[in-house]
């Protein structure tokens, strides 16, 4: 389930410090002001994340939002893992995730993590991350609902890595999708009480 730690100390710890701080650029926040579409936070959810970028109505902002989201994750699992191997690629993902989660940027108060923890997926295993995004893609479409989607492919995550013969990621994959679902628990009682917005339901 877990690669065996095999990095010193006096690597591990640049590692993950500088994969947490890539993963606390607030890219929503960001994009948000180089598009003027005013403080995130005063919107919607009040999420940084791009599904609160999309009820500014700019589908271009969400889409990078999105892109630049999974991107942070994903490039810090590929250096990590290009120049100190499987163990650092690991640890850069969730290091970057929980980065995204609490950054420091903006007093440790981040987004739910979905994109971040698709570009983690994708870098580790490419089939693997392709088909937690289509699974994403299929609650979305059938459901209608961002945030159901986004916790039917994080629990189903783990068992794509194993199905796909990469067994020794699923316990990160596990760690992540729990994390995902924390976030989530106040669209969770929304879901049960049929009061969660749906998808193309307006701002």
């Amino acid at each position: 389930m877990f690669p065996a730690f095999d990095l010193p100390l006096t690597l591990a710890i640049p590692v993950a410090i500088a994969a947490y701080l890539l993963g606390s650029v607030p890219f929503g926040m960001v994009i948000a002001r180089l598009f003027s579409l005013g403080n995130l936070r005063e919107i919607g959810s009040g999420n940084i994340g791009a599904t609160n970028v999309l009820r500014t109505g700019n589908k271009l902002a969400a889409l990078l939002t999105v892109l630049l989201d999974a991107g942070k994750g994903g490039v810090a699992v590929m250096i990590a893992g290009l120049f100190y191997g499987e163990t650092a690629a690991q640890m850069a993902g969730l290091a970057a995730f929980l980065g995204h989660l609490f950054p420091v940027w903006i007093k440790f108060k981040g987004g739910k993590g979905v994109a971040t923890f698709l570009g983690i997926l994708l870098v580790l295993n490419f089939w693997a991350g392709l088909a937690t995004c289509l699974t994403w893609l299929a609650t979305a479409v059938a459901g209608r609902i961002s945030s159901a989607a986004a916790l039917v492919c994080a629990a189903a995550a783990p068992i794509w890595l194993w199905f796909l013969g990469y067994p020794q990621a699923a316990g990160l994959a596990v760690v992540l999708a729990l994390l995902i679902w924390i976030k989530h628990h106040a669209n969770i009682r929304r879901i049960l009480s049929g009061t969660e917005p749906r998808i193309g339901a307006g701002k």
